[in-house]
């Protein structure tokens, strides 16, 4: 049965600390994290003002480099699972779970709070290490992602649209704390605040698949929910430094911290 590019965006459709000793909060009100801004600063002087301590330095850049990655593993686990859904009409069901967690996080002390655990996220960086490698990249997926991370661009430059969404999740919550996060009213919840405020956003996601599950409602409206929490972490990635001229100047470095992560991750499950 042929493919079919499929846009999953169609509204109209169904088918702040003060000091760095406090922690960062990773809201999901799109606001810089005051902890972060700060600790960018002390980074940036470090080479003048404190030459005696490059150990120091070394390790605070390493660990933010790190959380960048964390967070960029989310906003490819999101287009797995869309690319997975639109394939196969199915998911890792723990990673969709972990991702659509993480959608309901808004207030986080931290970037792994946002996912829960470095395992929460394995799927994010076995796709992450592919798409770093020339040799294992998919074309689909590859700009299923780079789509993502512009829609954030733009979306974050939307106050109603961001104060939209906040609500839109807070409400949501409700019926998690009533039903679980599991239930088909949750996702569809989710689902519709993709439909009502990142659809009407440029450029389009594209989610490439076969046609029999693009036509079924329940897996379009798993498809958006996944793409919301890919947005979710986008907005994370950016919020902590991450930025597009990265992806091509830190590509190895950040290959070897993903597969390092995703060690850490098989070792914490046994």
């Amino acid at each position: 049965m042929p493919r079919r590019e499929h846009s999953v965006l169609s509204a109209g459709r169904r088918p702040k600390s003060k000091d760095m000793a406090r922690p960062c909060r990773m809201r999901f009100d799109f606001t810089r994290c005051a902890g972060y801004a700060q600790r960018e600063r002390v980074r940036a002087e470090l080479p003048q003002v404190h030459t005696n301590l490059p150990f120091h330095f070394h390790e605070q850049s390493s660990r933010m480099n790190e959380e960048r990655v964390l967070a960029l593993a989310g906003v490819f686990q999101g287009v797995a699972l869309a690319q997975q859904l639109a394939n196969e009409g199915r998911c890792d069901e723990a990673a969709l779970n972990a991702s659509l967690s993480s959608v309901f996080r808004i207030d986080a002390p931290n970037v792994i709070g946002v996912f829960g655990t470095v395992a929460d996220v394995r799927l994010g960086l076995r796709t992450l290490v592919a798409q770093l490698d020339d040799n294992q990249r998919d074309a689909n997926l590859m700009r299923m992602a780079a789509t993502v991370l512009r829609l954030e661009r733009t979306f974050s430059g939307r106050k109603s649209l961001q104060q939209h969404l906040q609500e839109g999740i807070v409400a949501a919550q409700r019926q998690v704390d009533h039903f679980g996060q599991e239930h088909p009213m949750v996702v569809t919840r989710l689902a519709d605040l993709y439909s009502e405020v990142i659809s009407p956003l440029r450029p389009r996601v594209l989610v490439a698949g076969q046609p029999l599950h693009l036509q079924q409602q329940a897996i379009v409206e798993r498809i958006r929910a996944a793409l919301l929490a890919s947005i979710r972490a986008a907005v994370l990635w950016h919020q902590i430094g991450g930025r597009h001229w990265q992806l091509l100047l830190k590509r190895k470095q950040w290959a070897m911290l993903a597969r390092g992560l995703l060690t850490r991750a098989m070792l914490d499950n046994g």
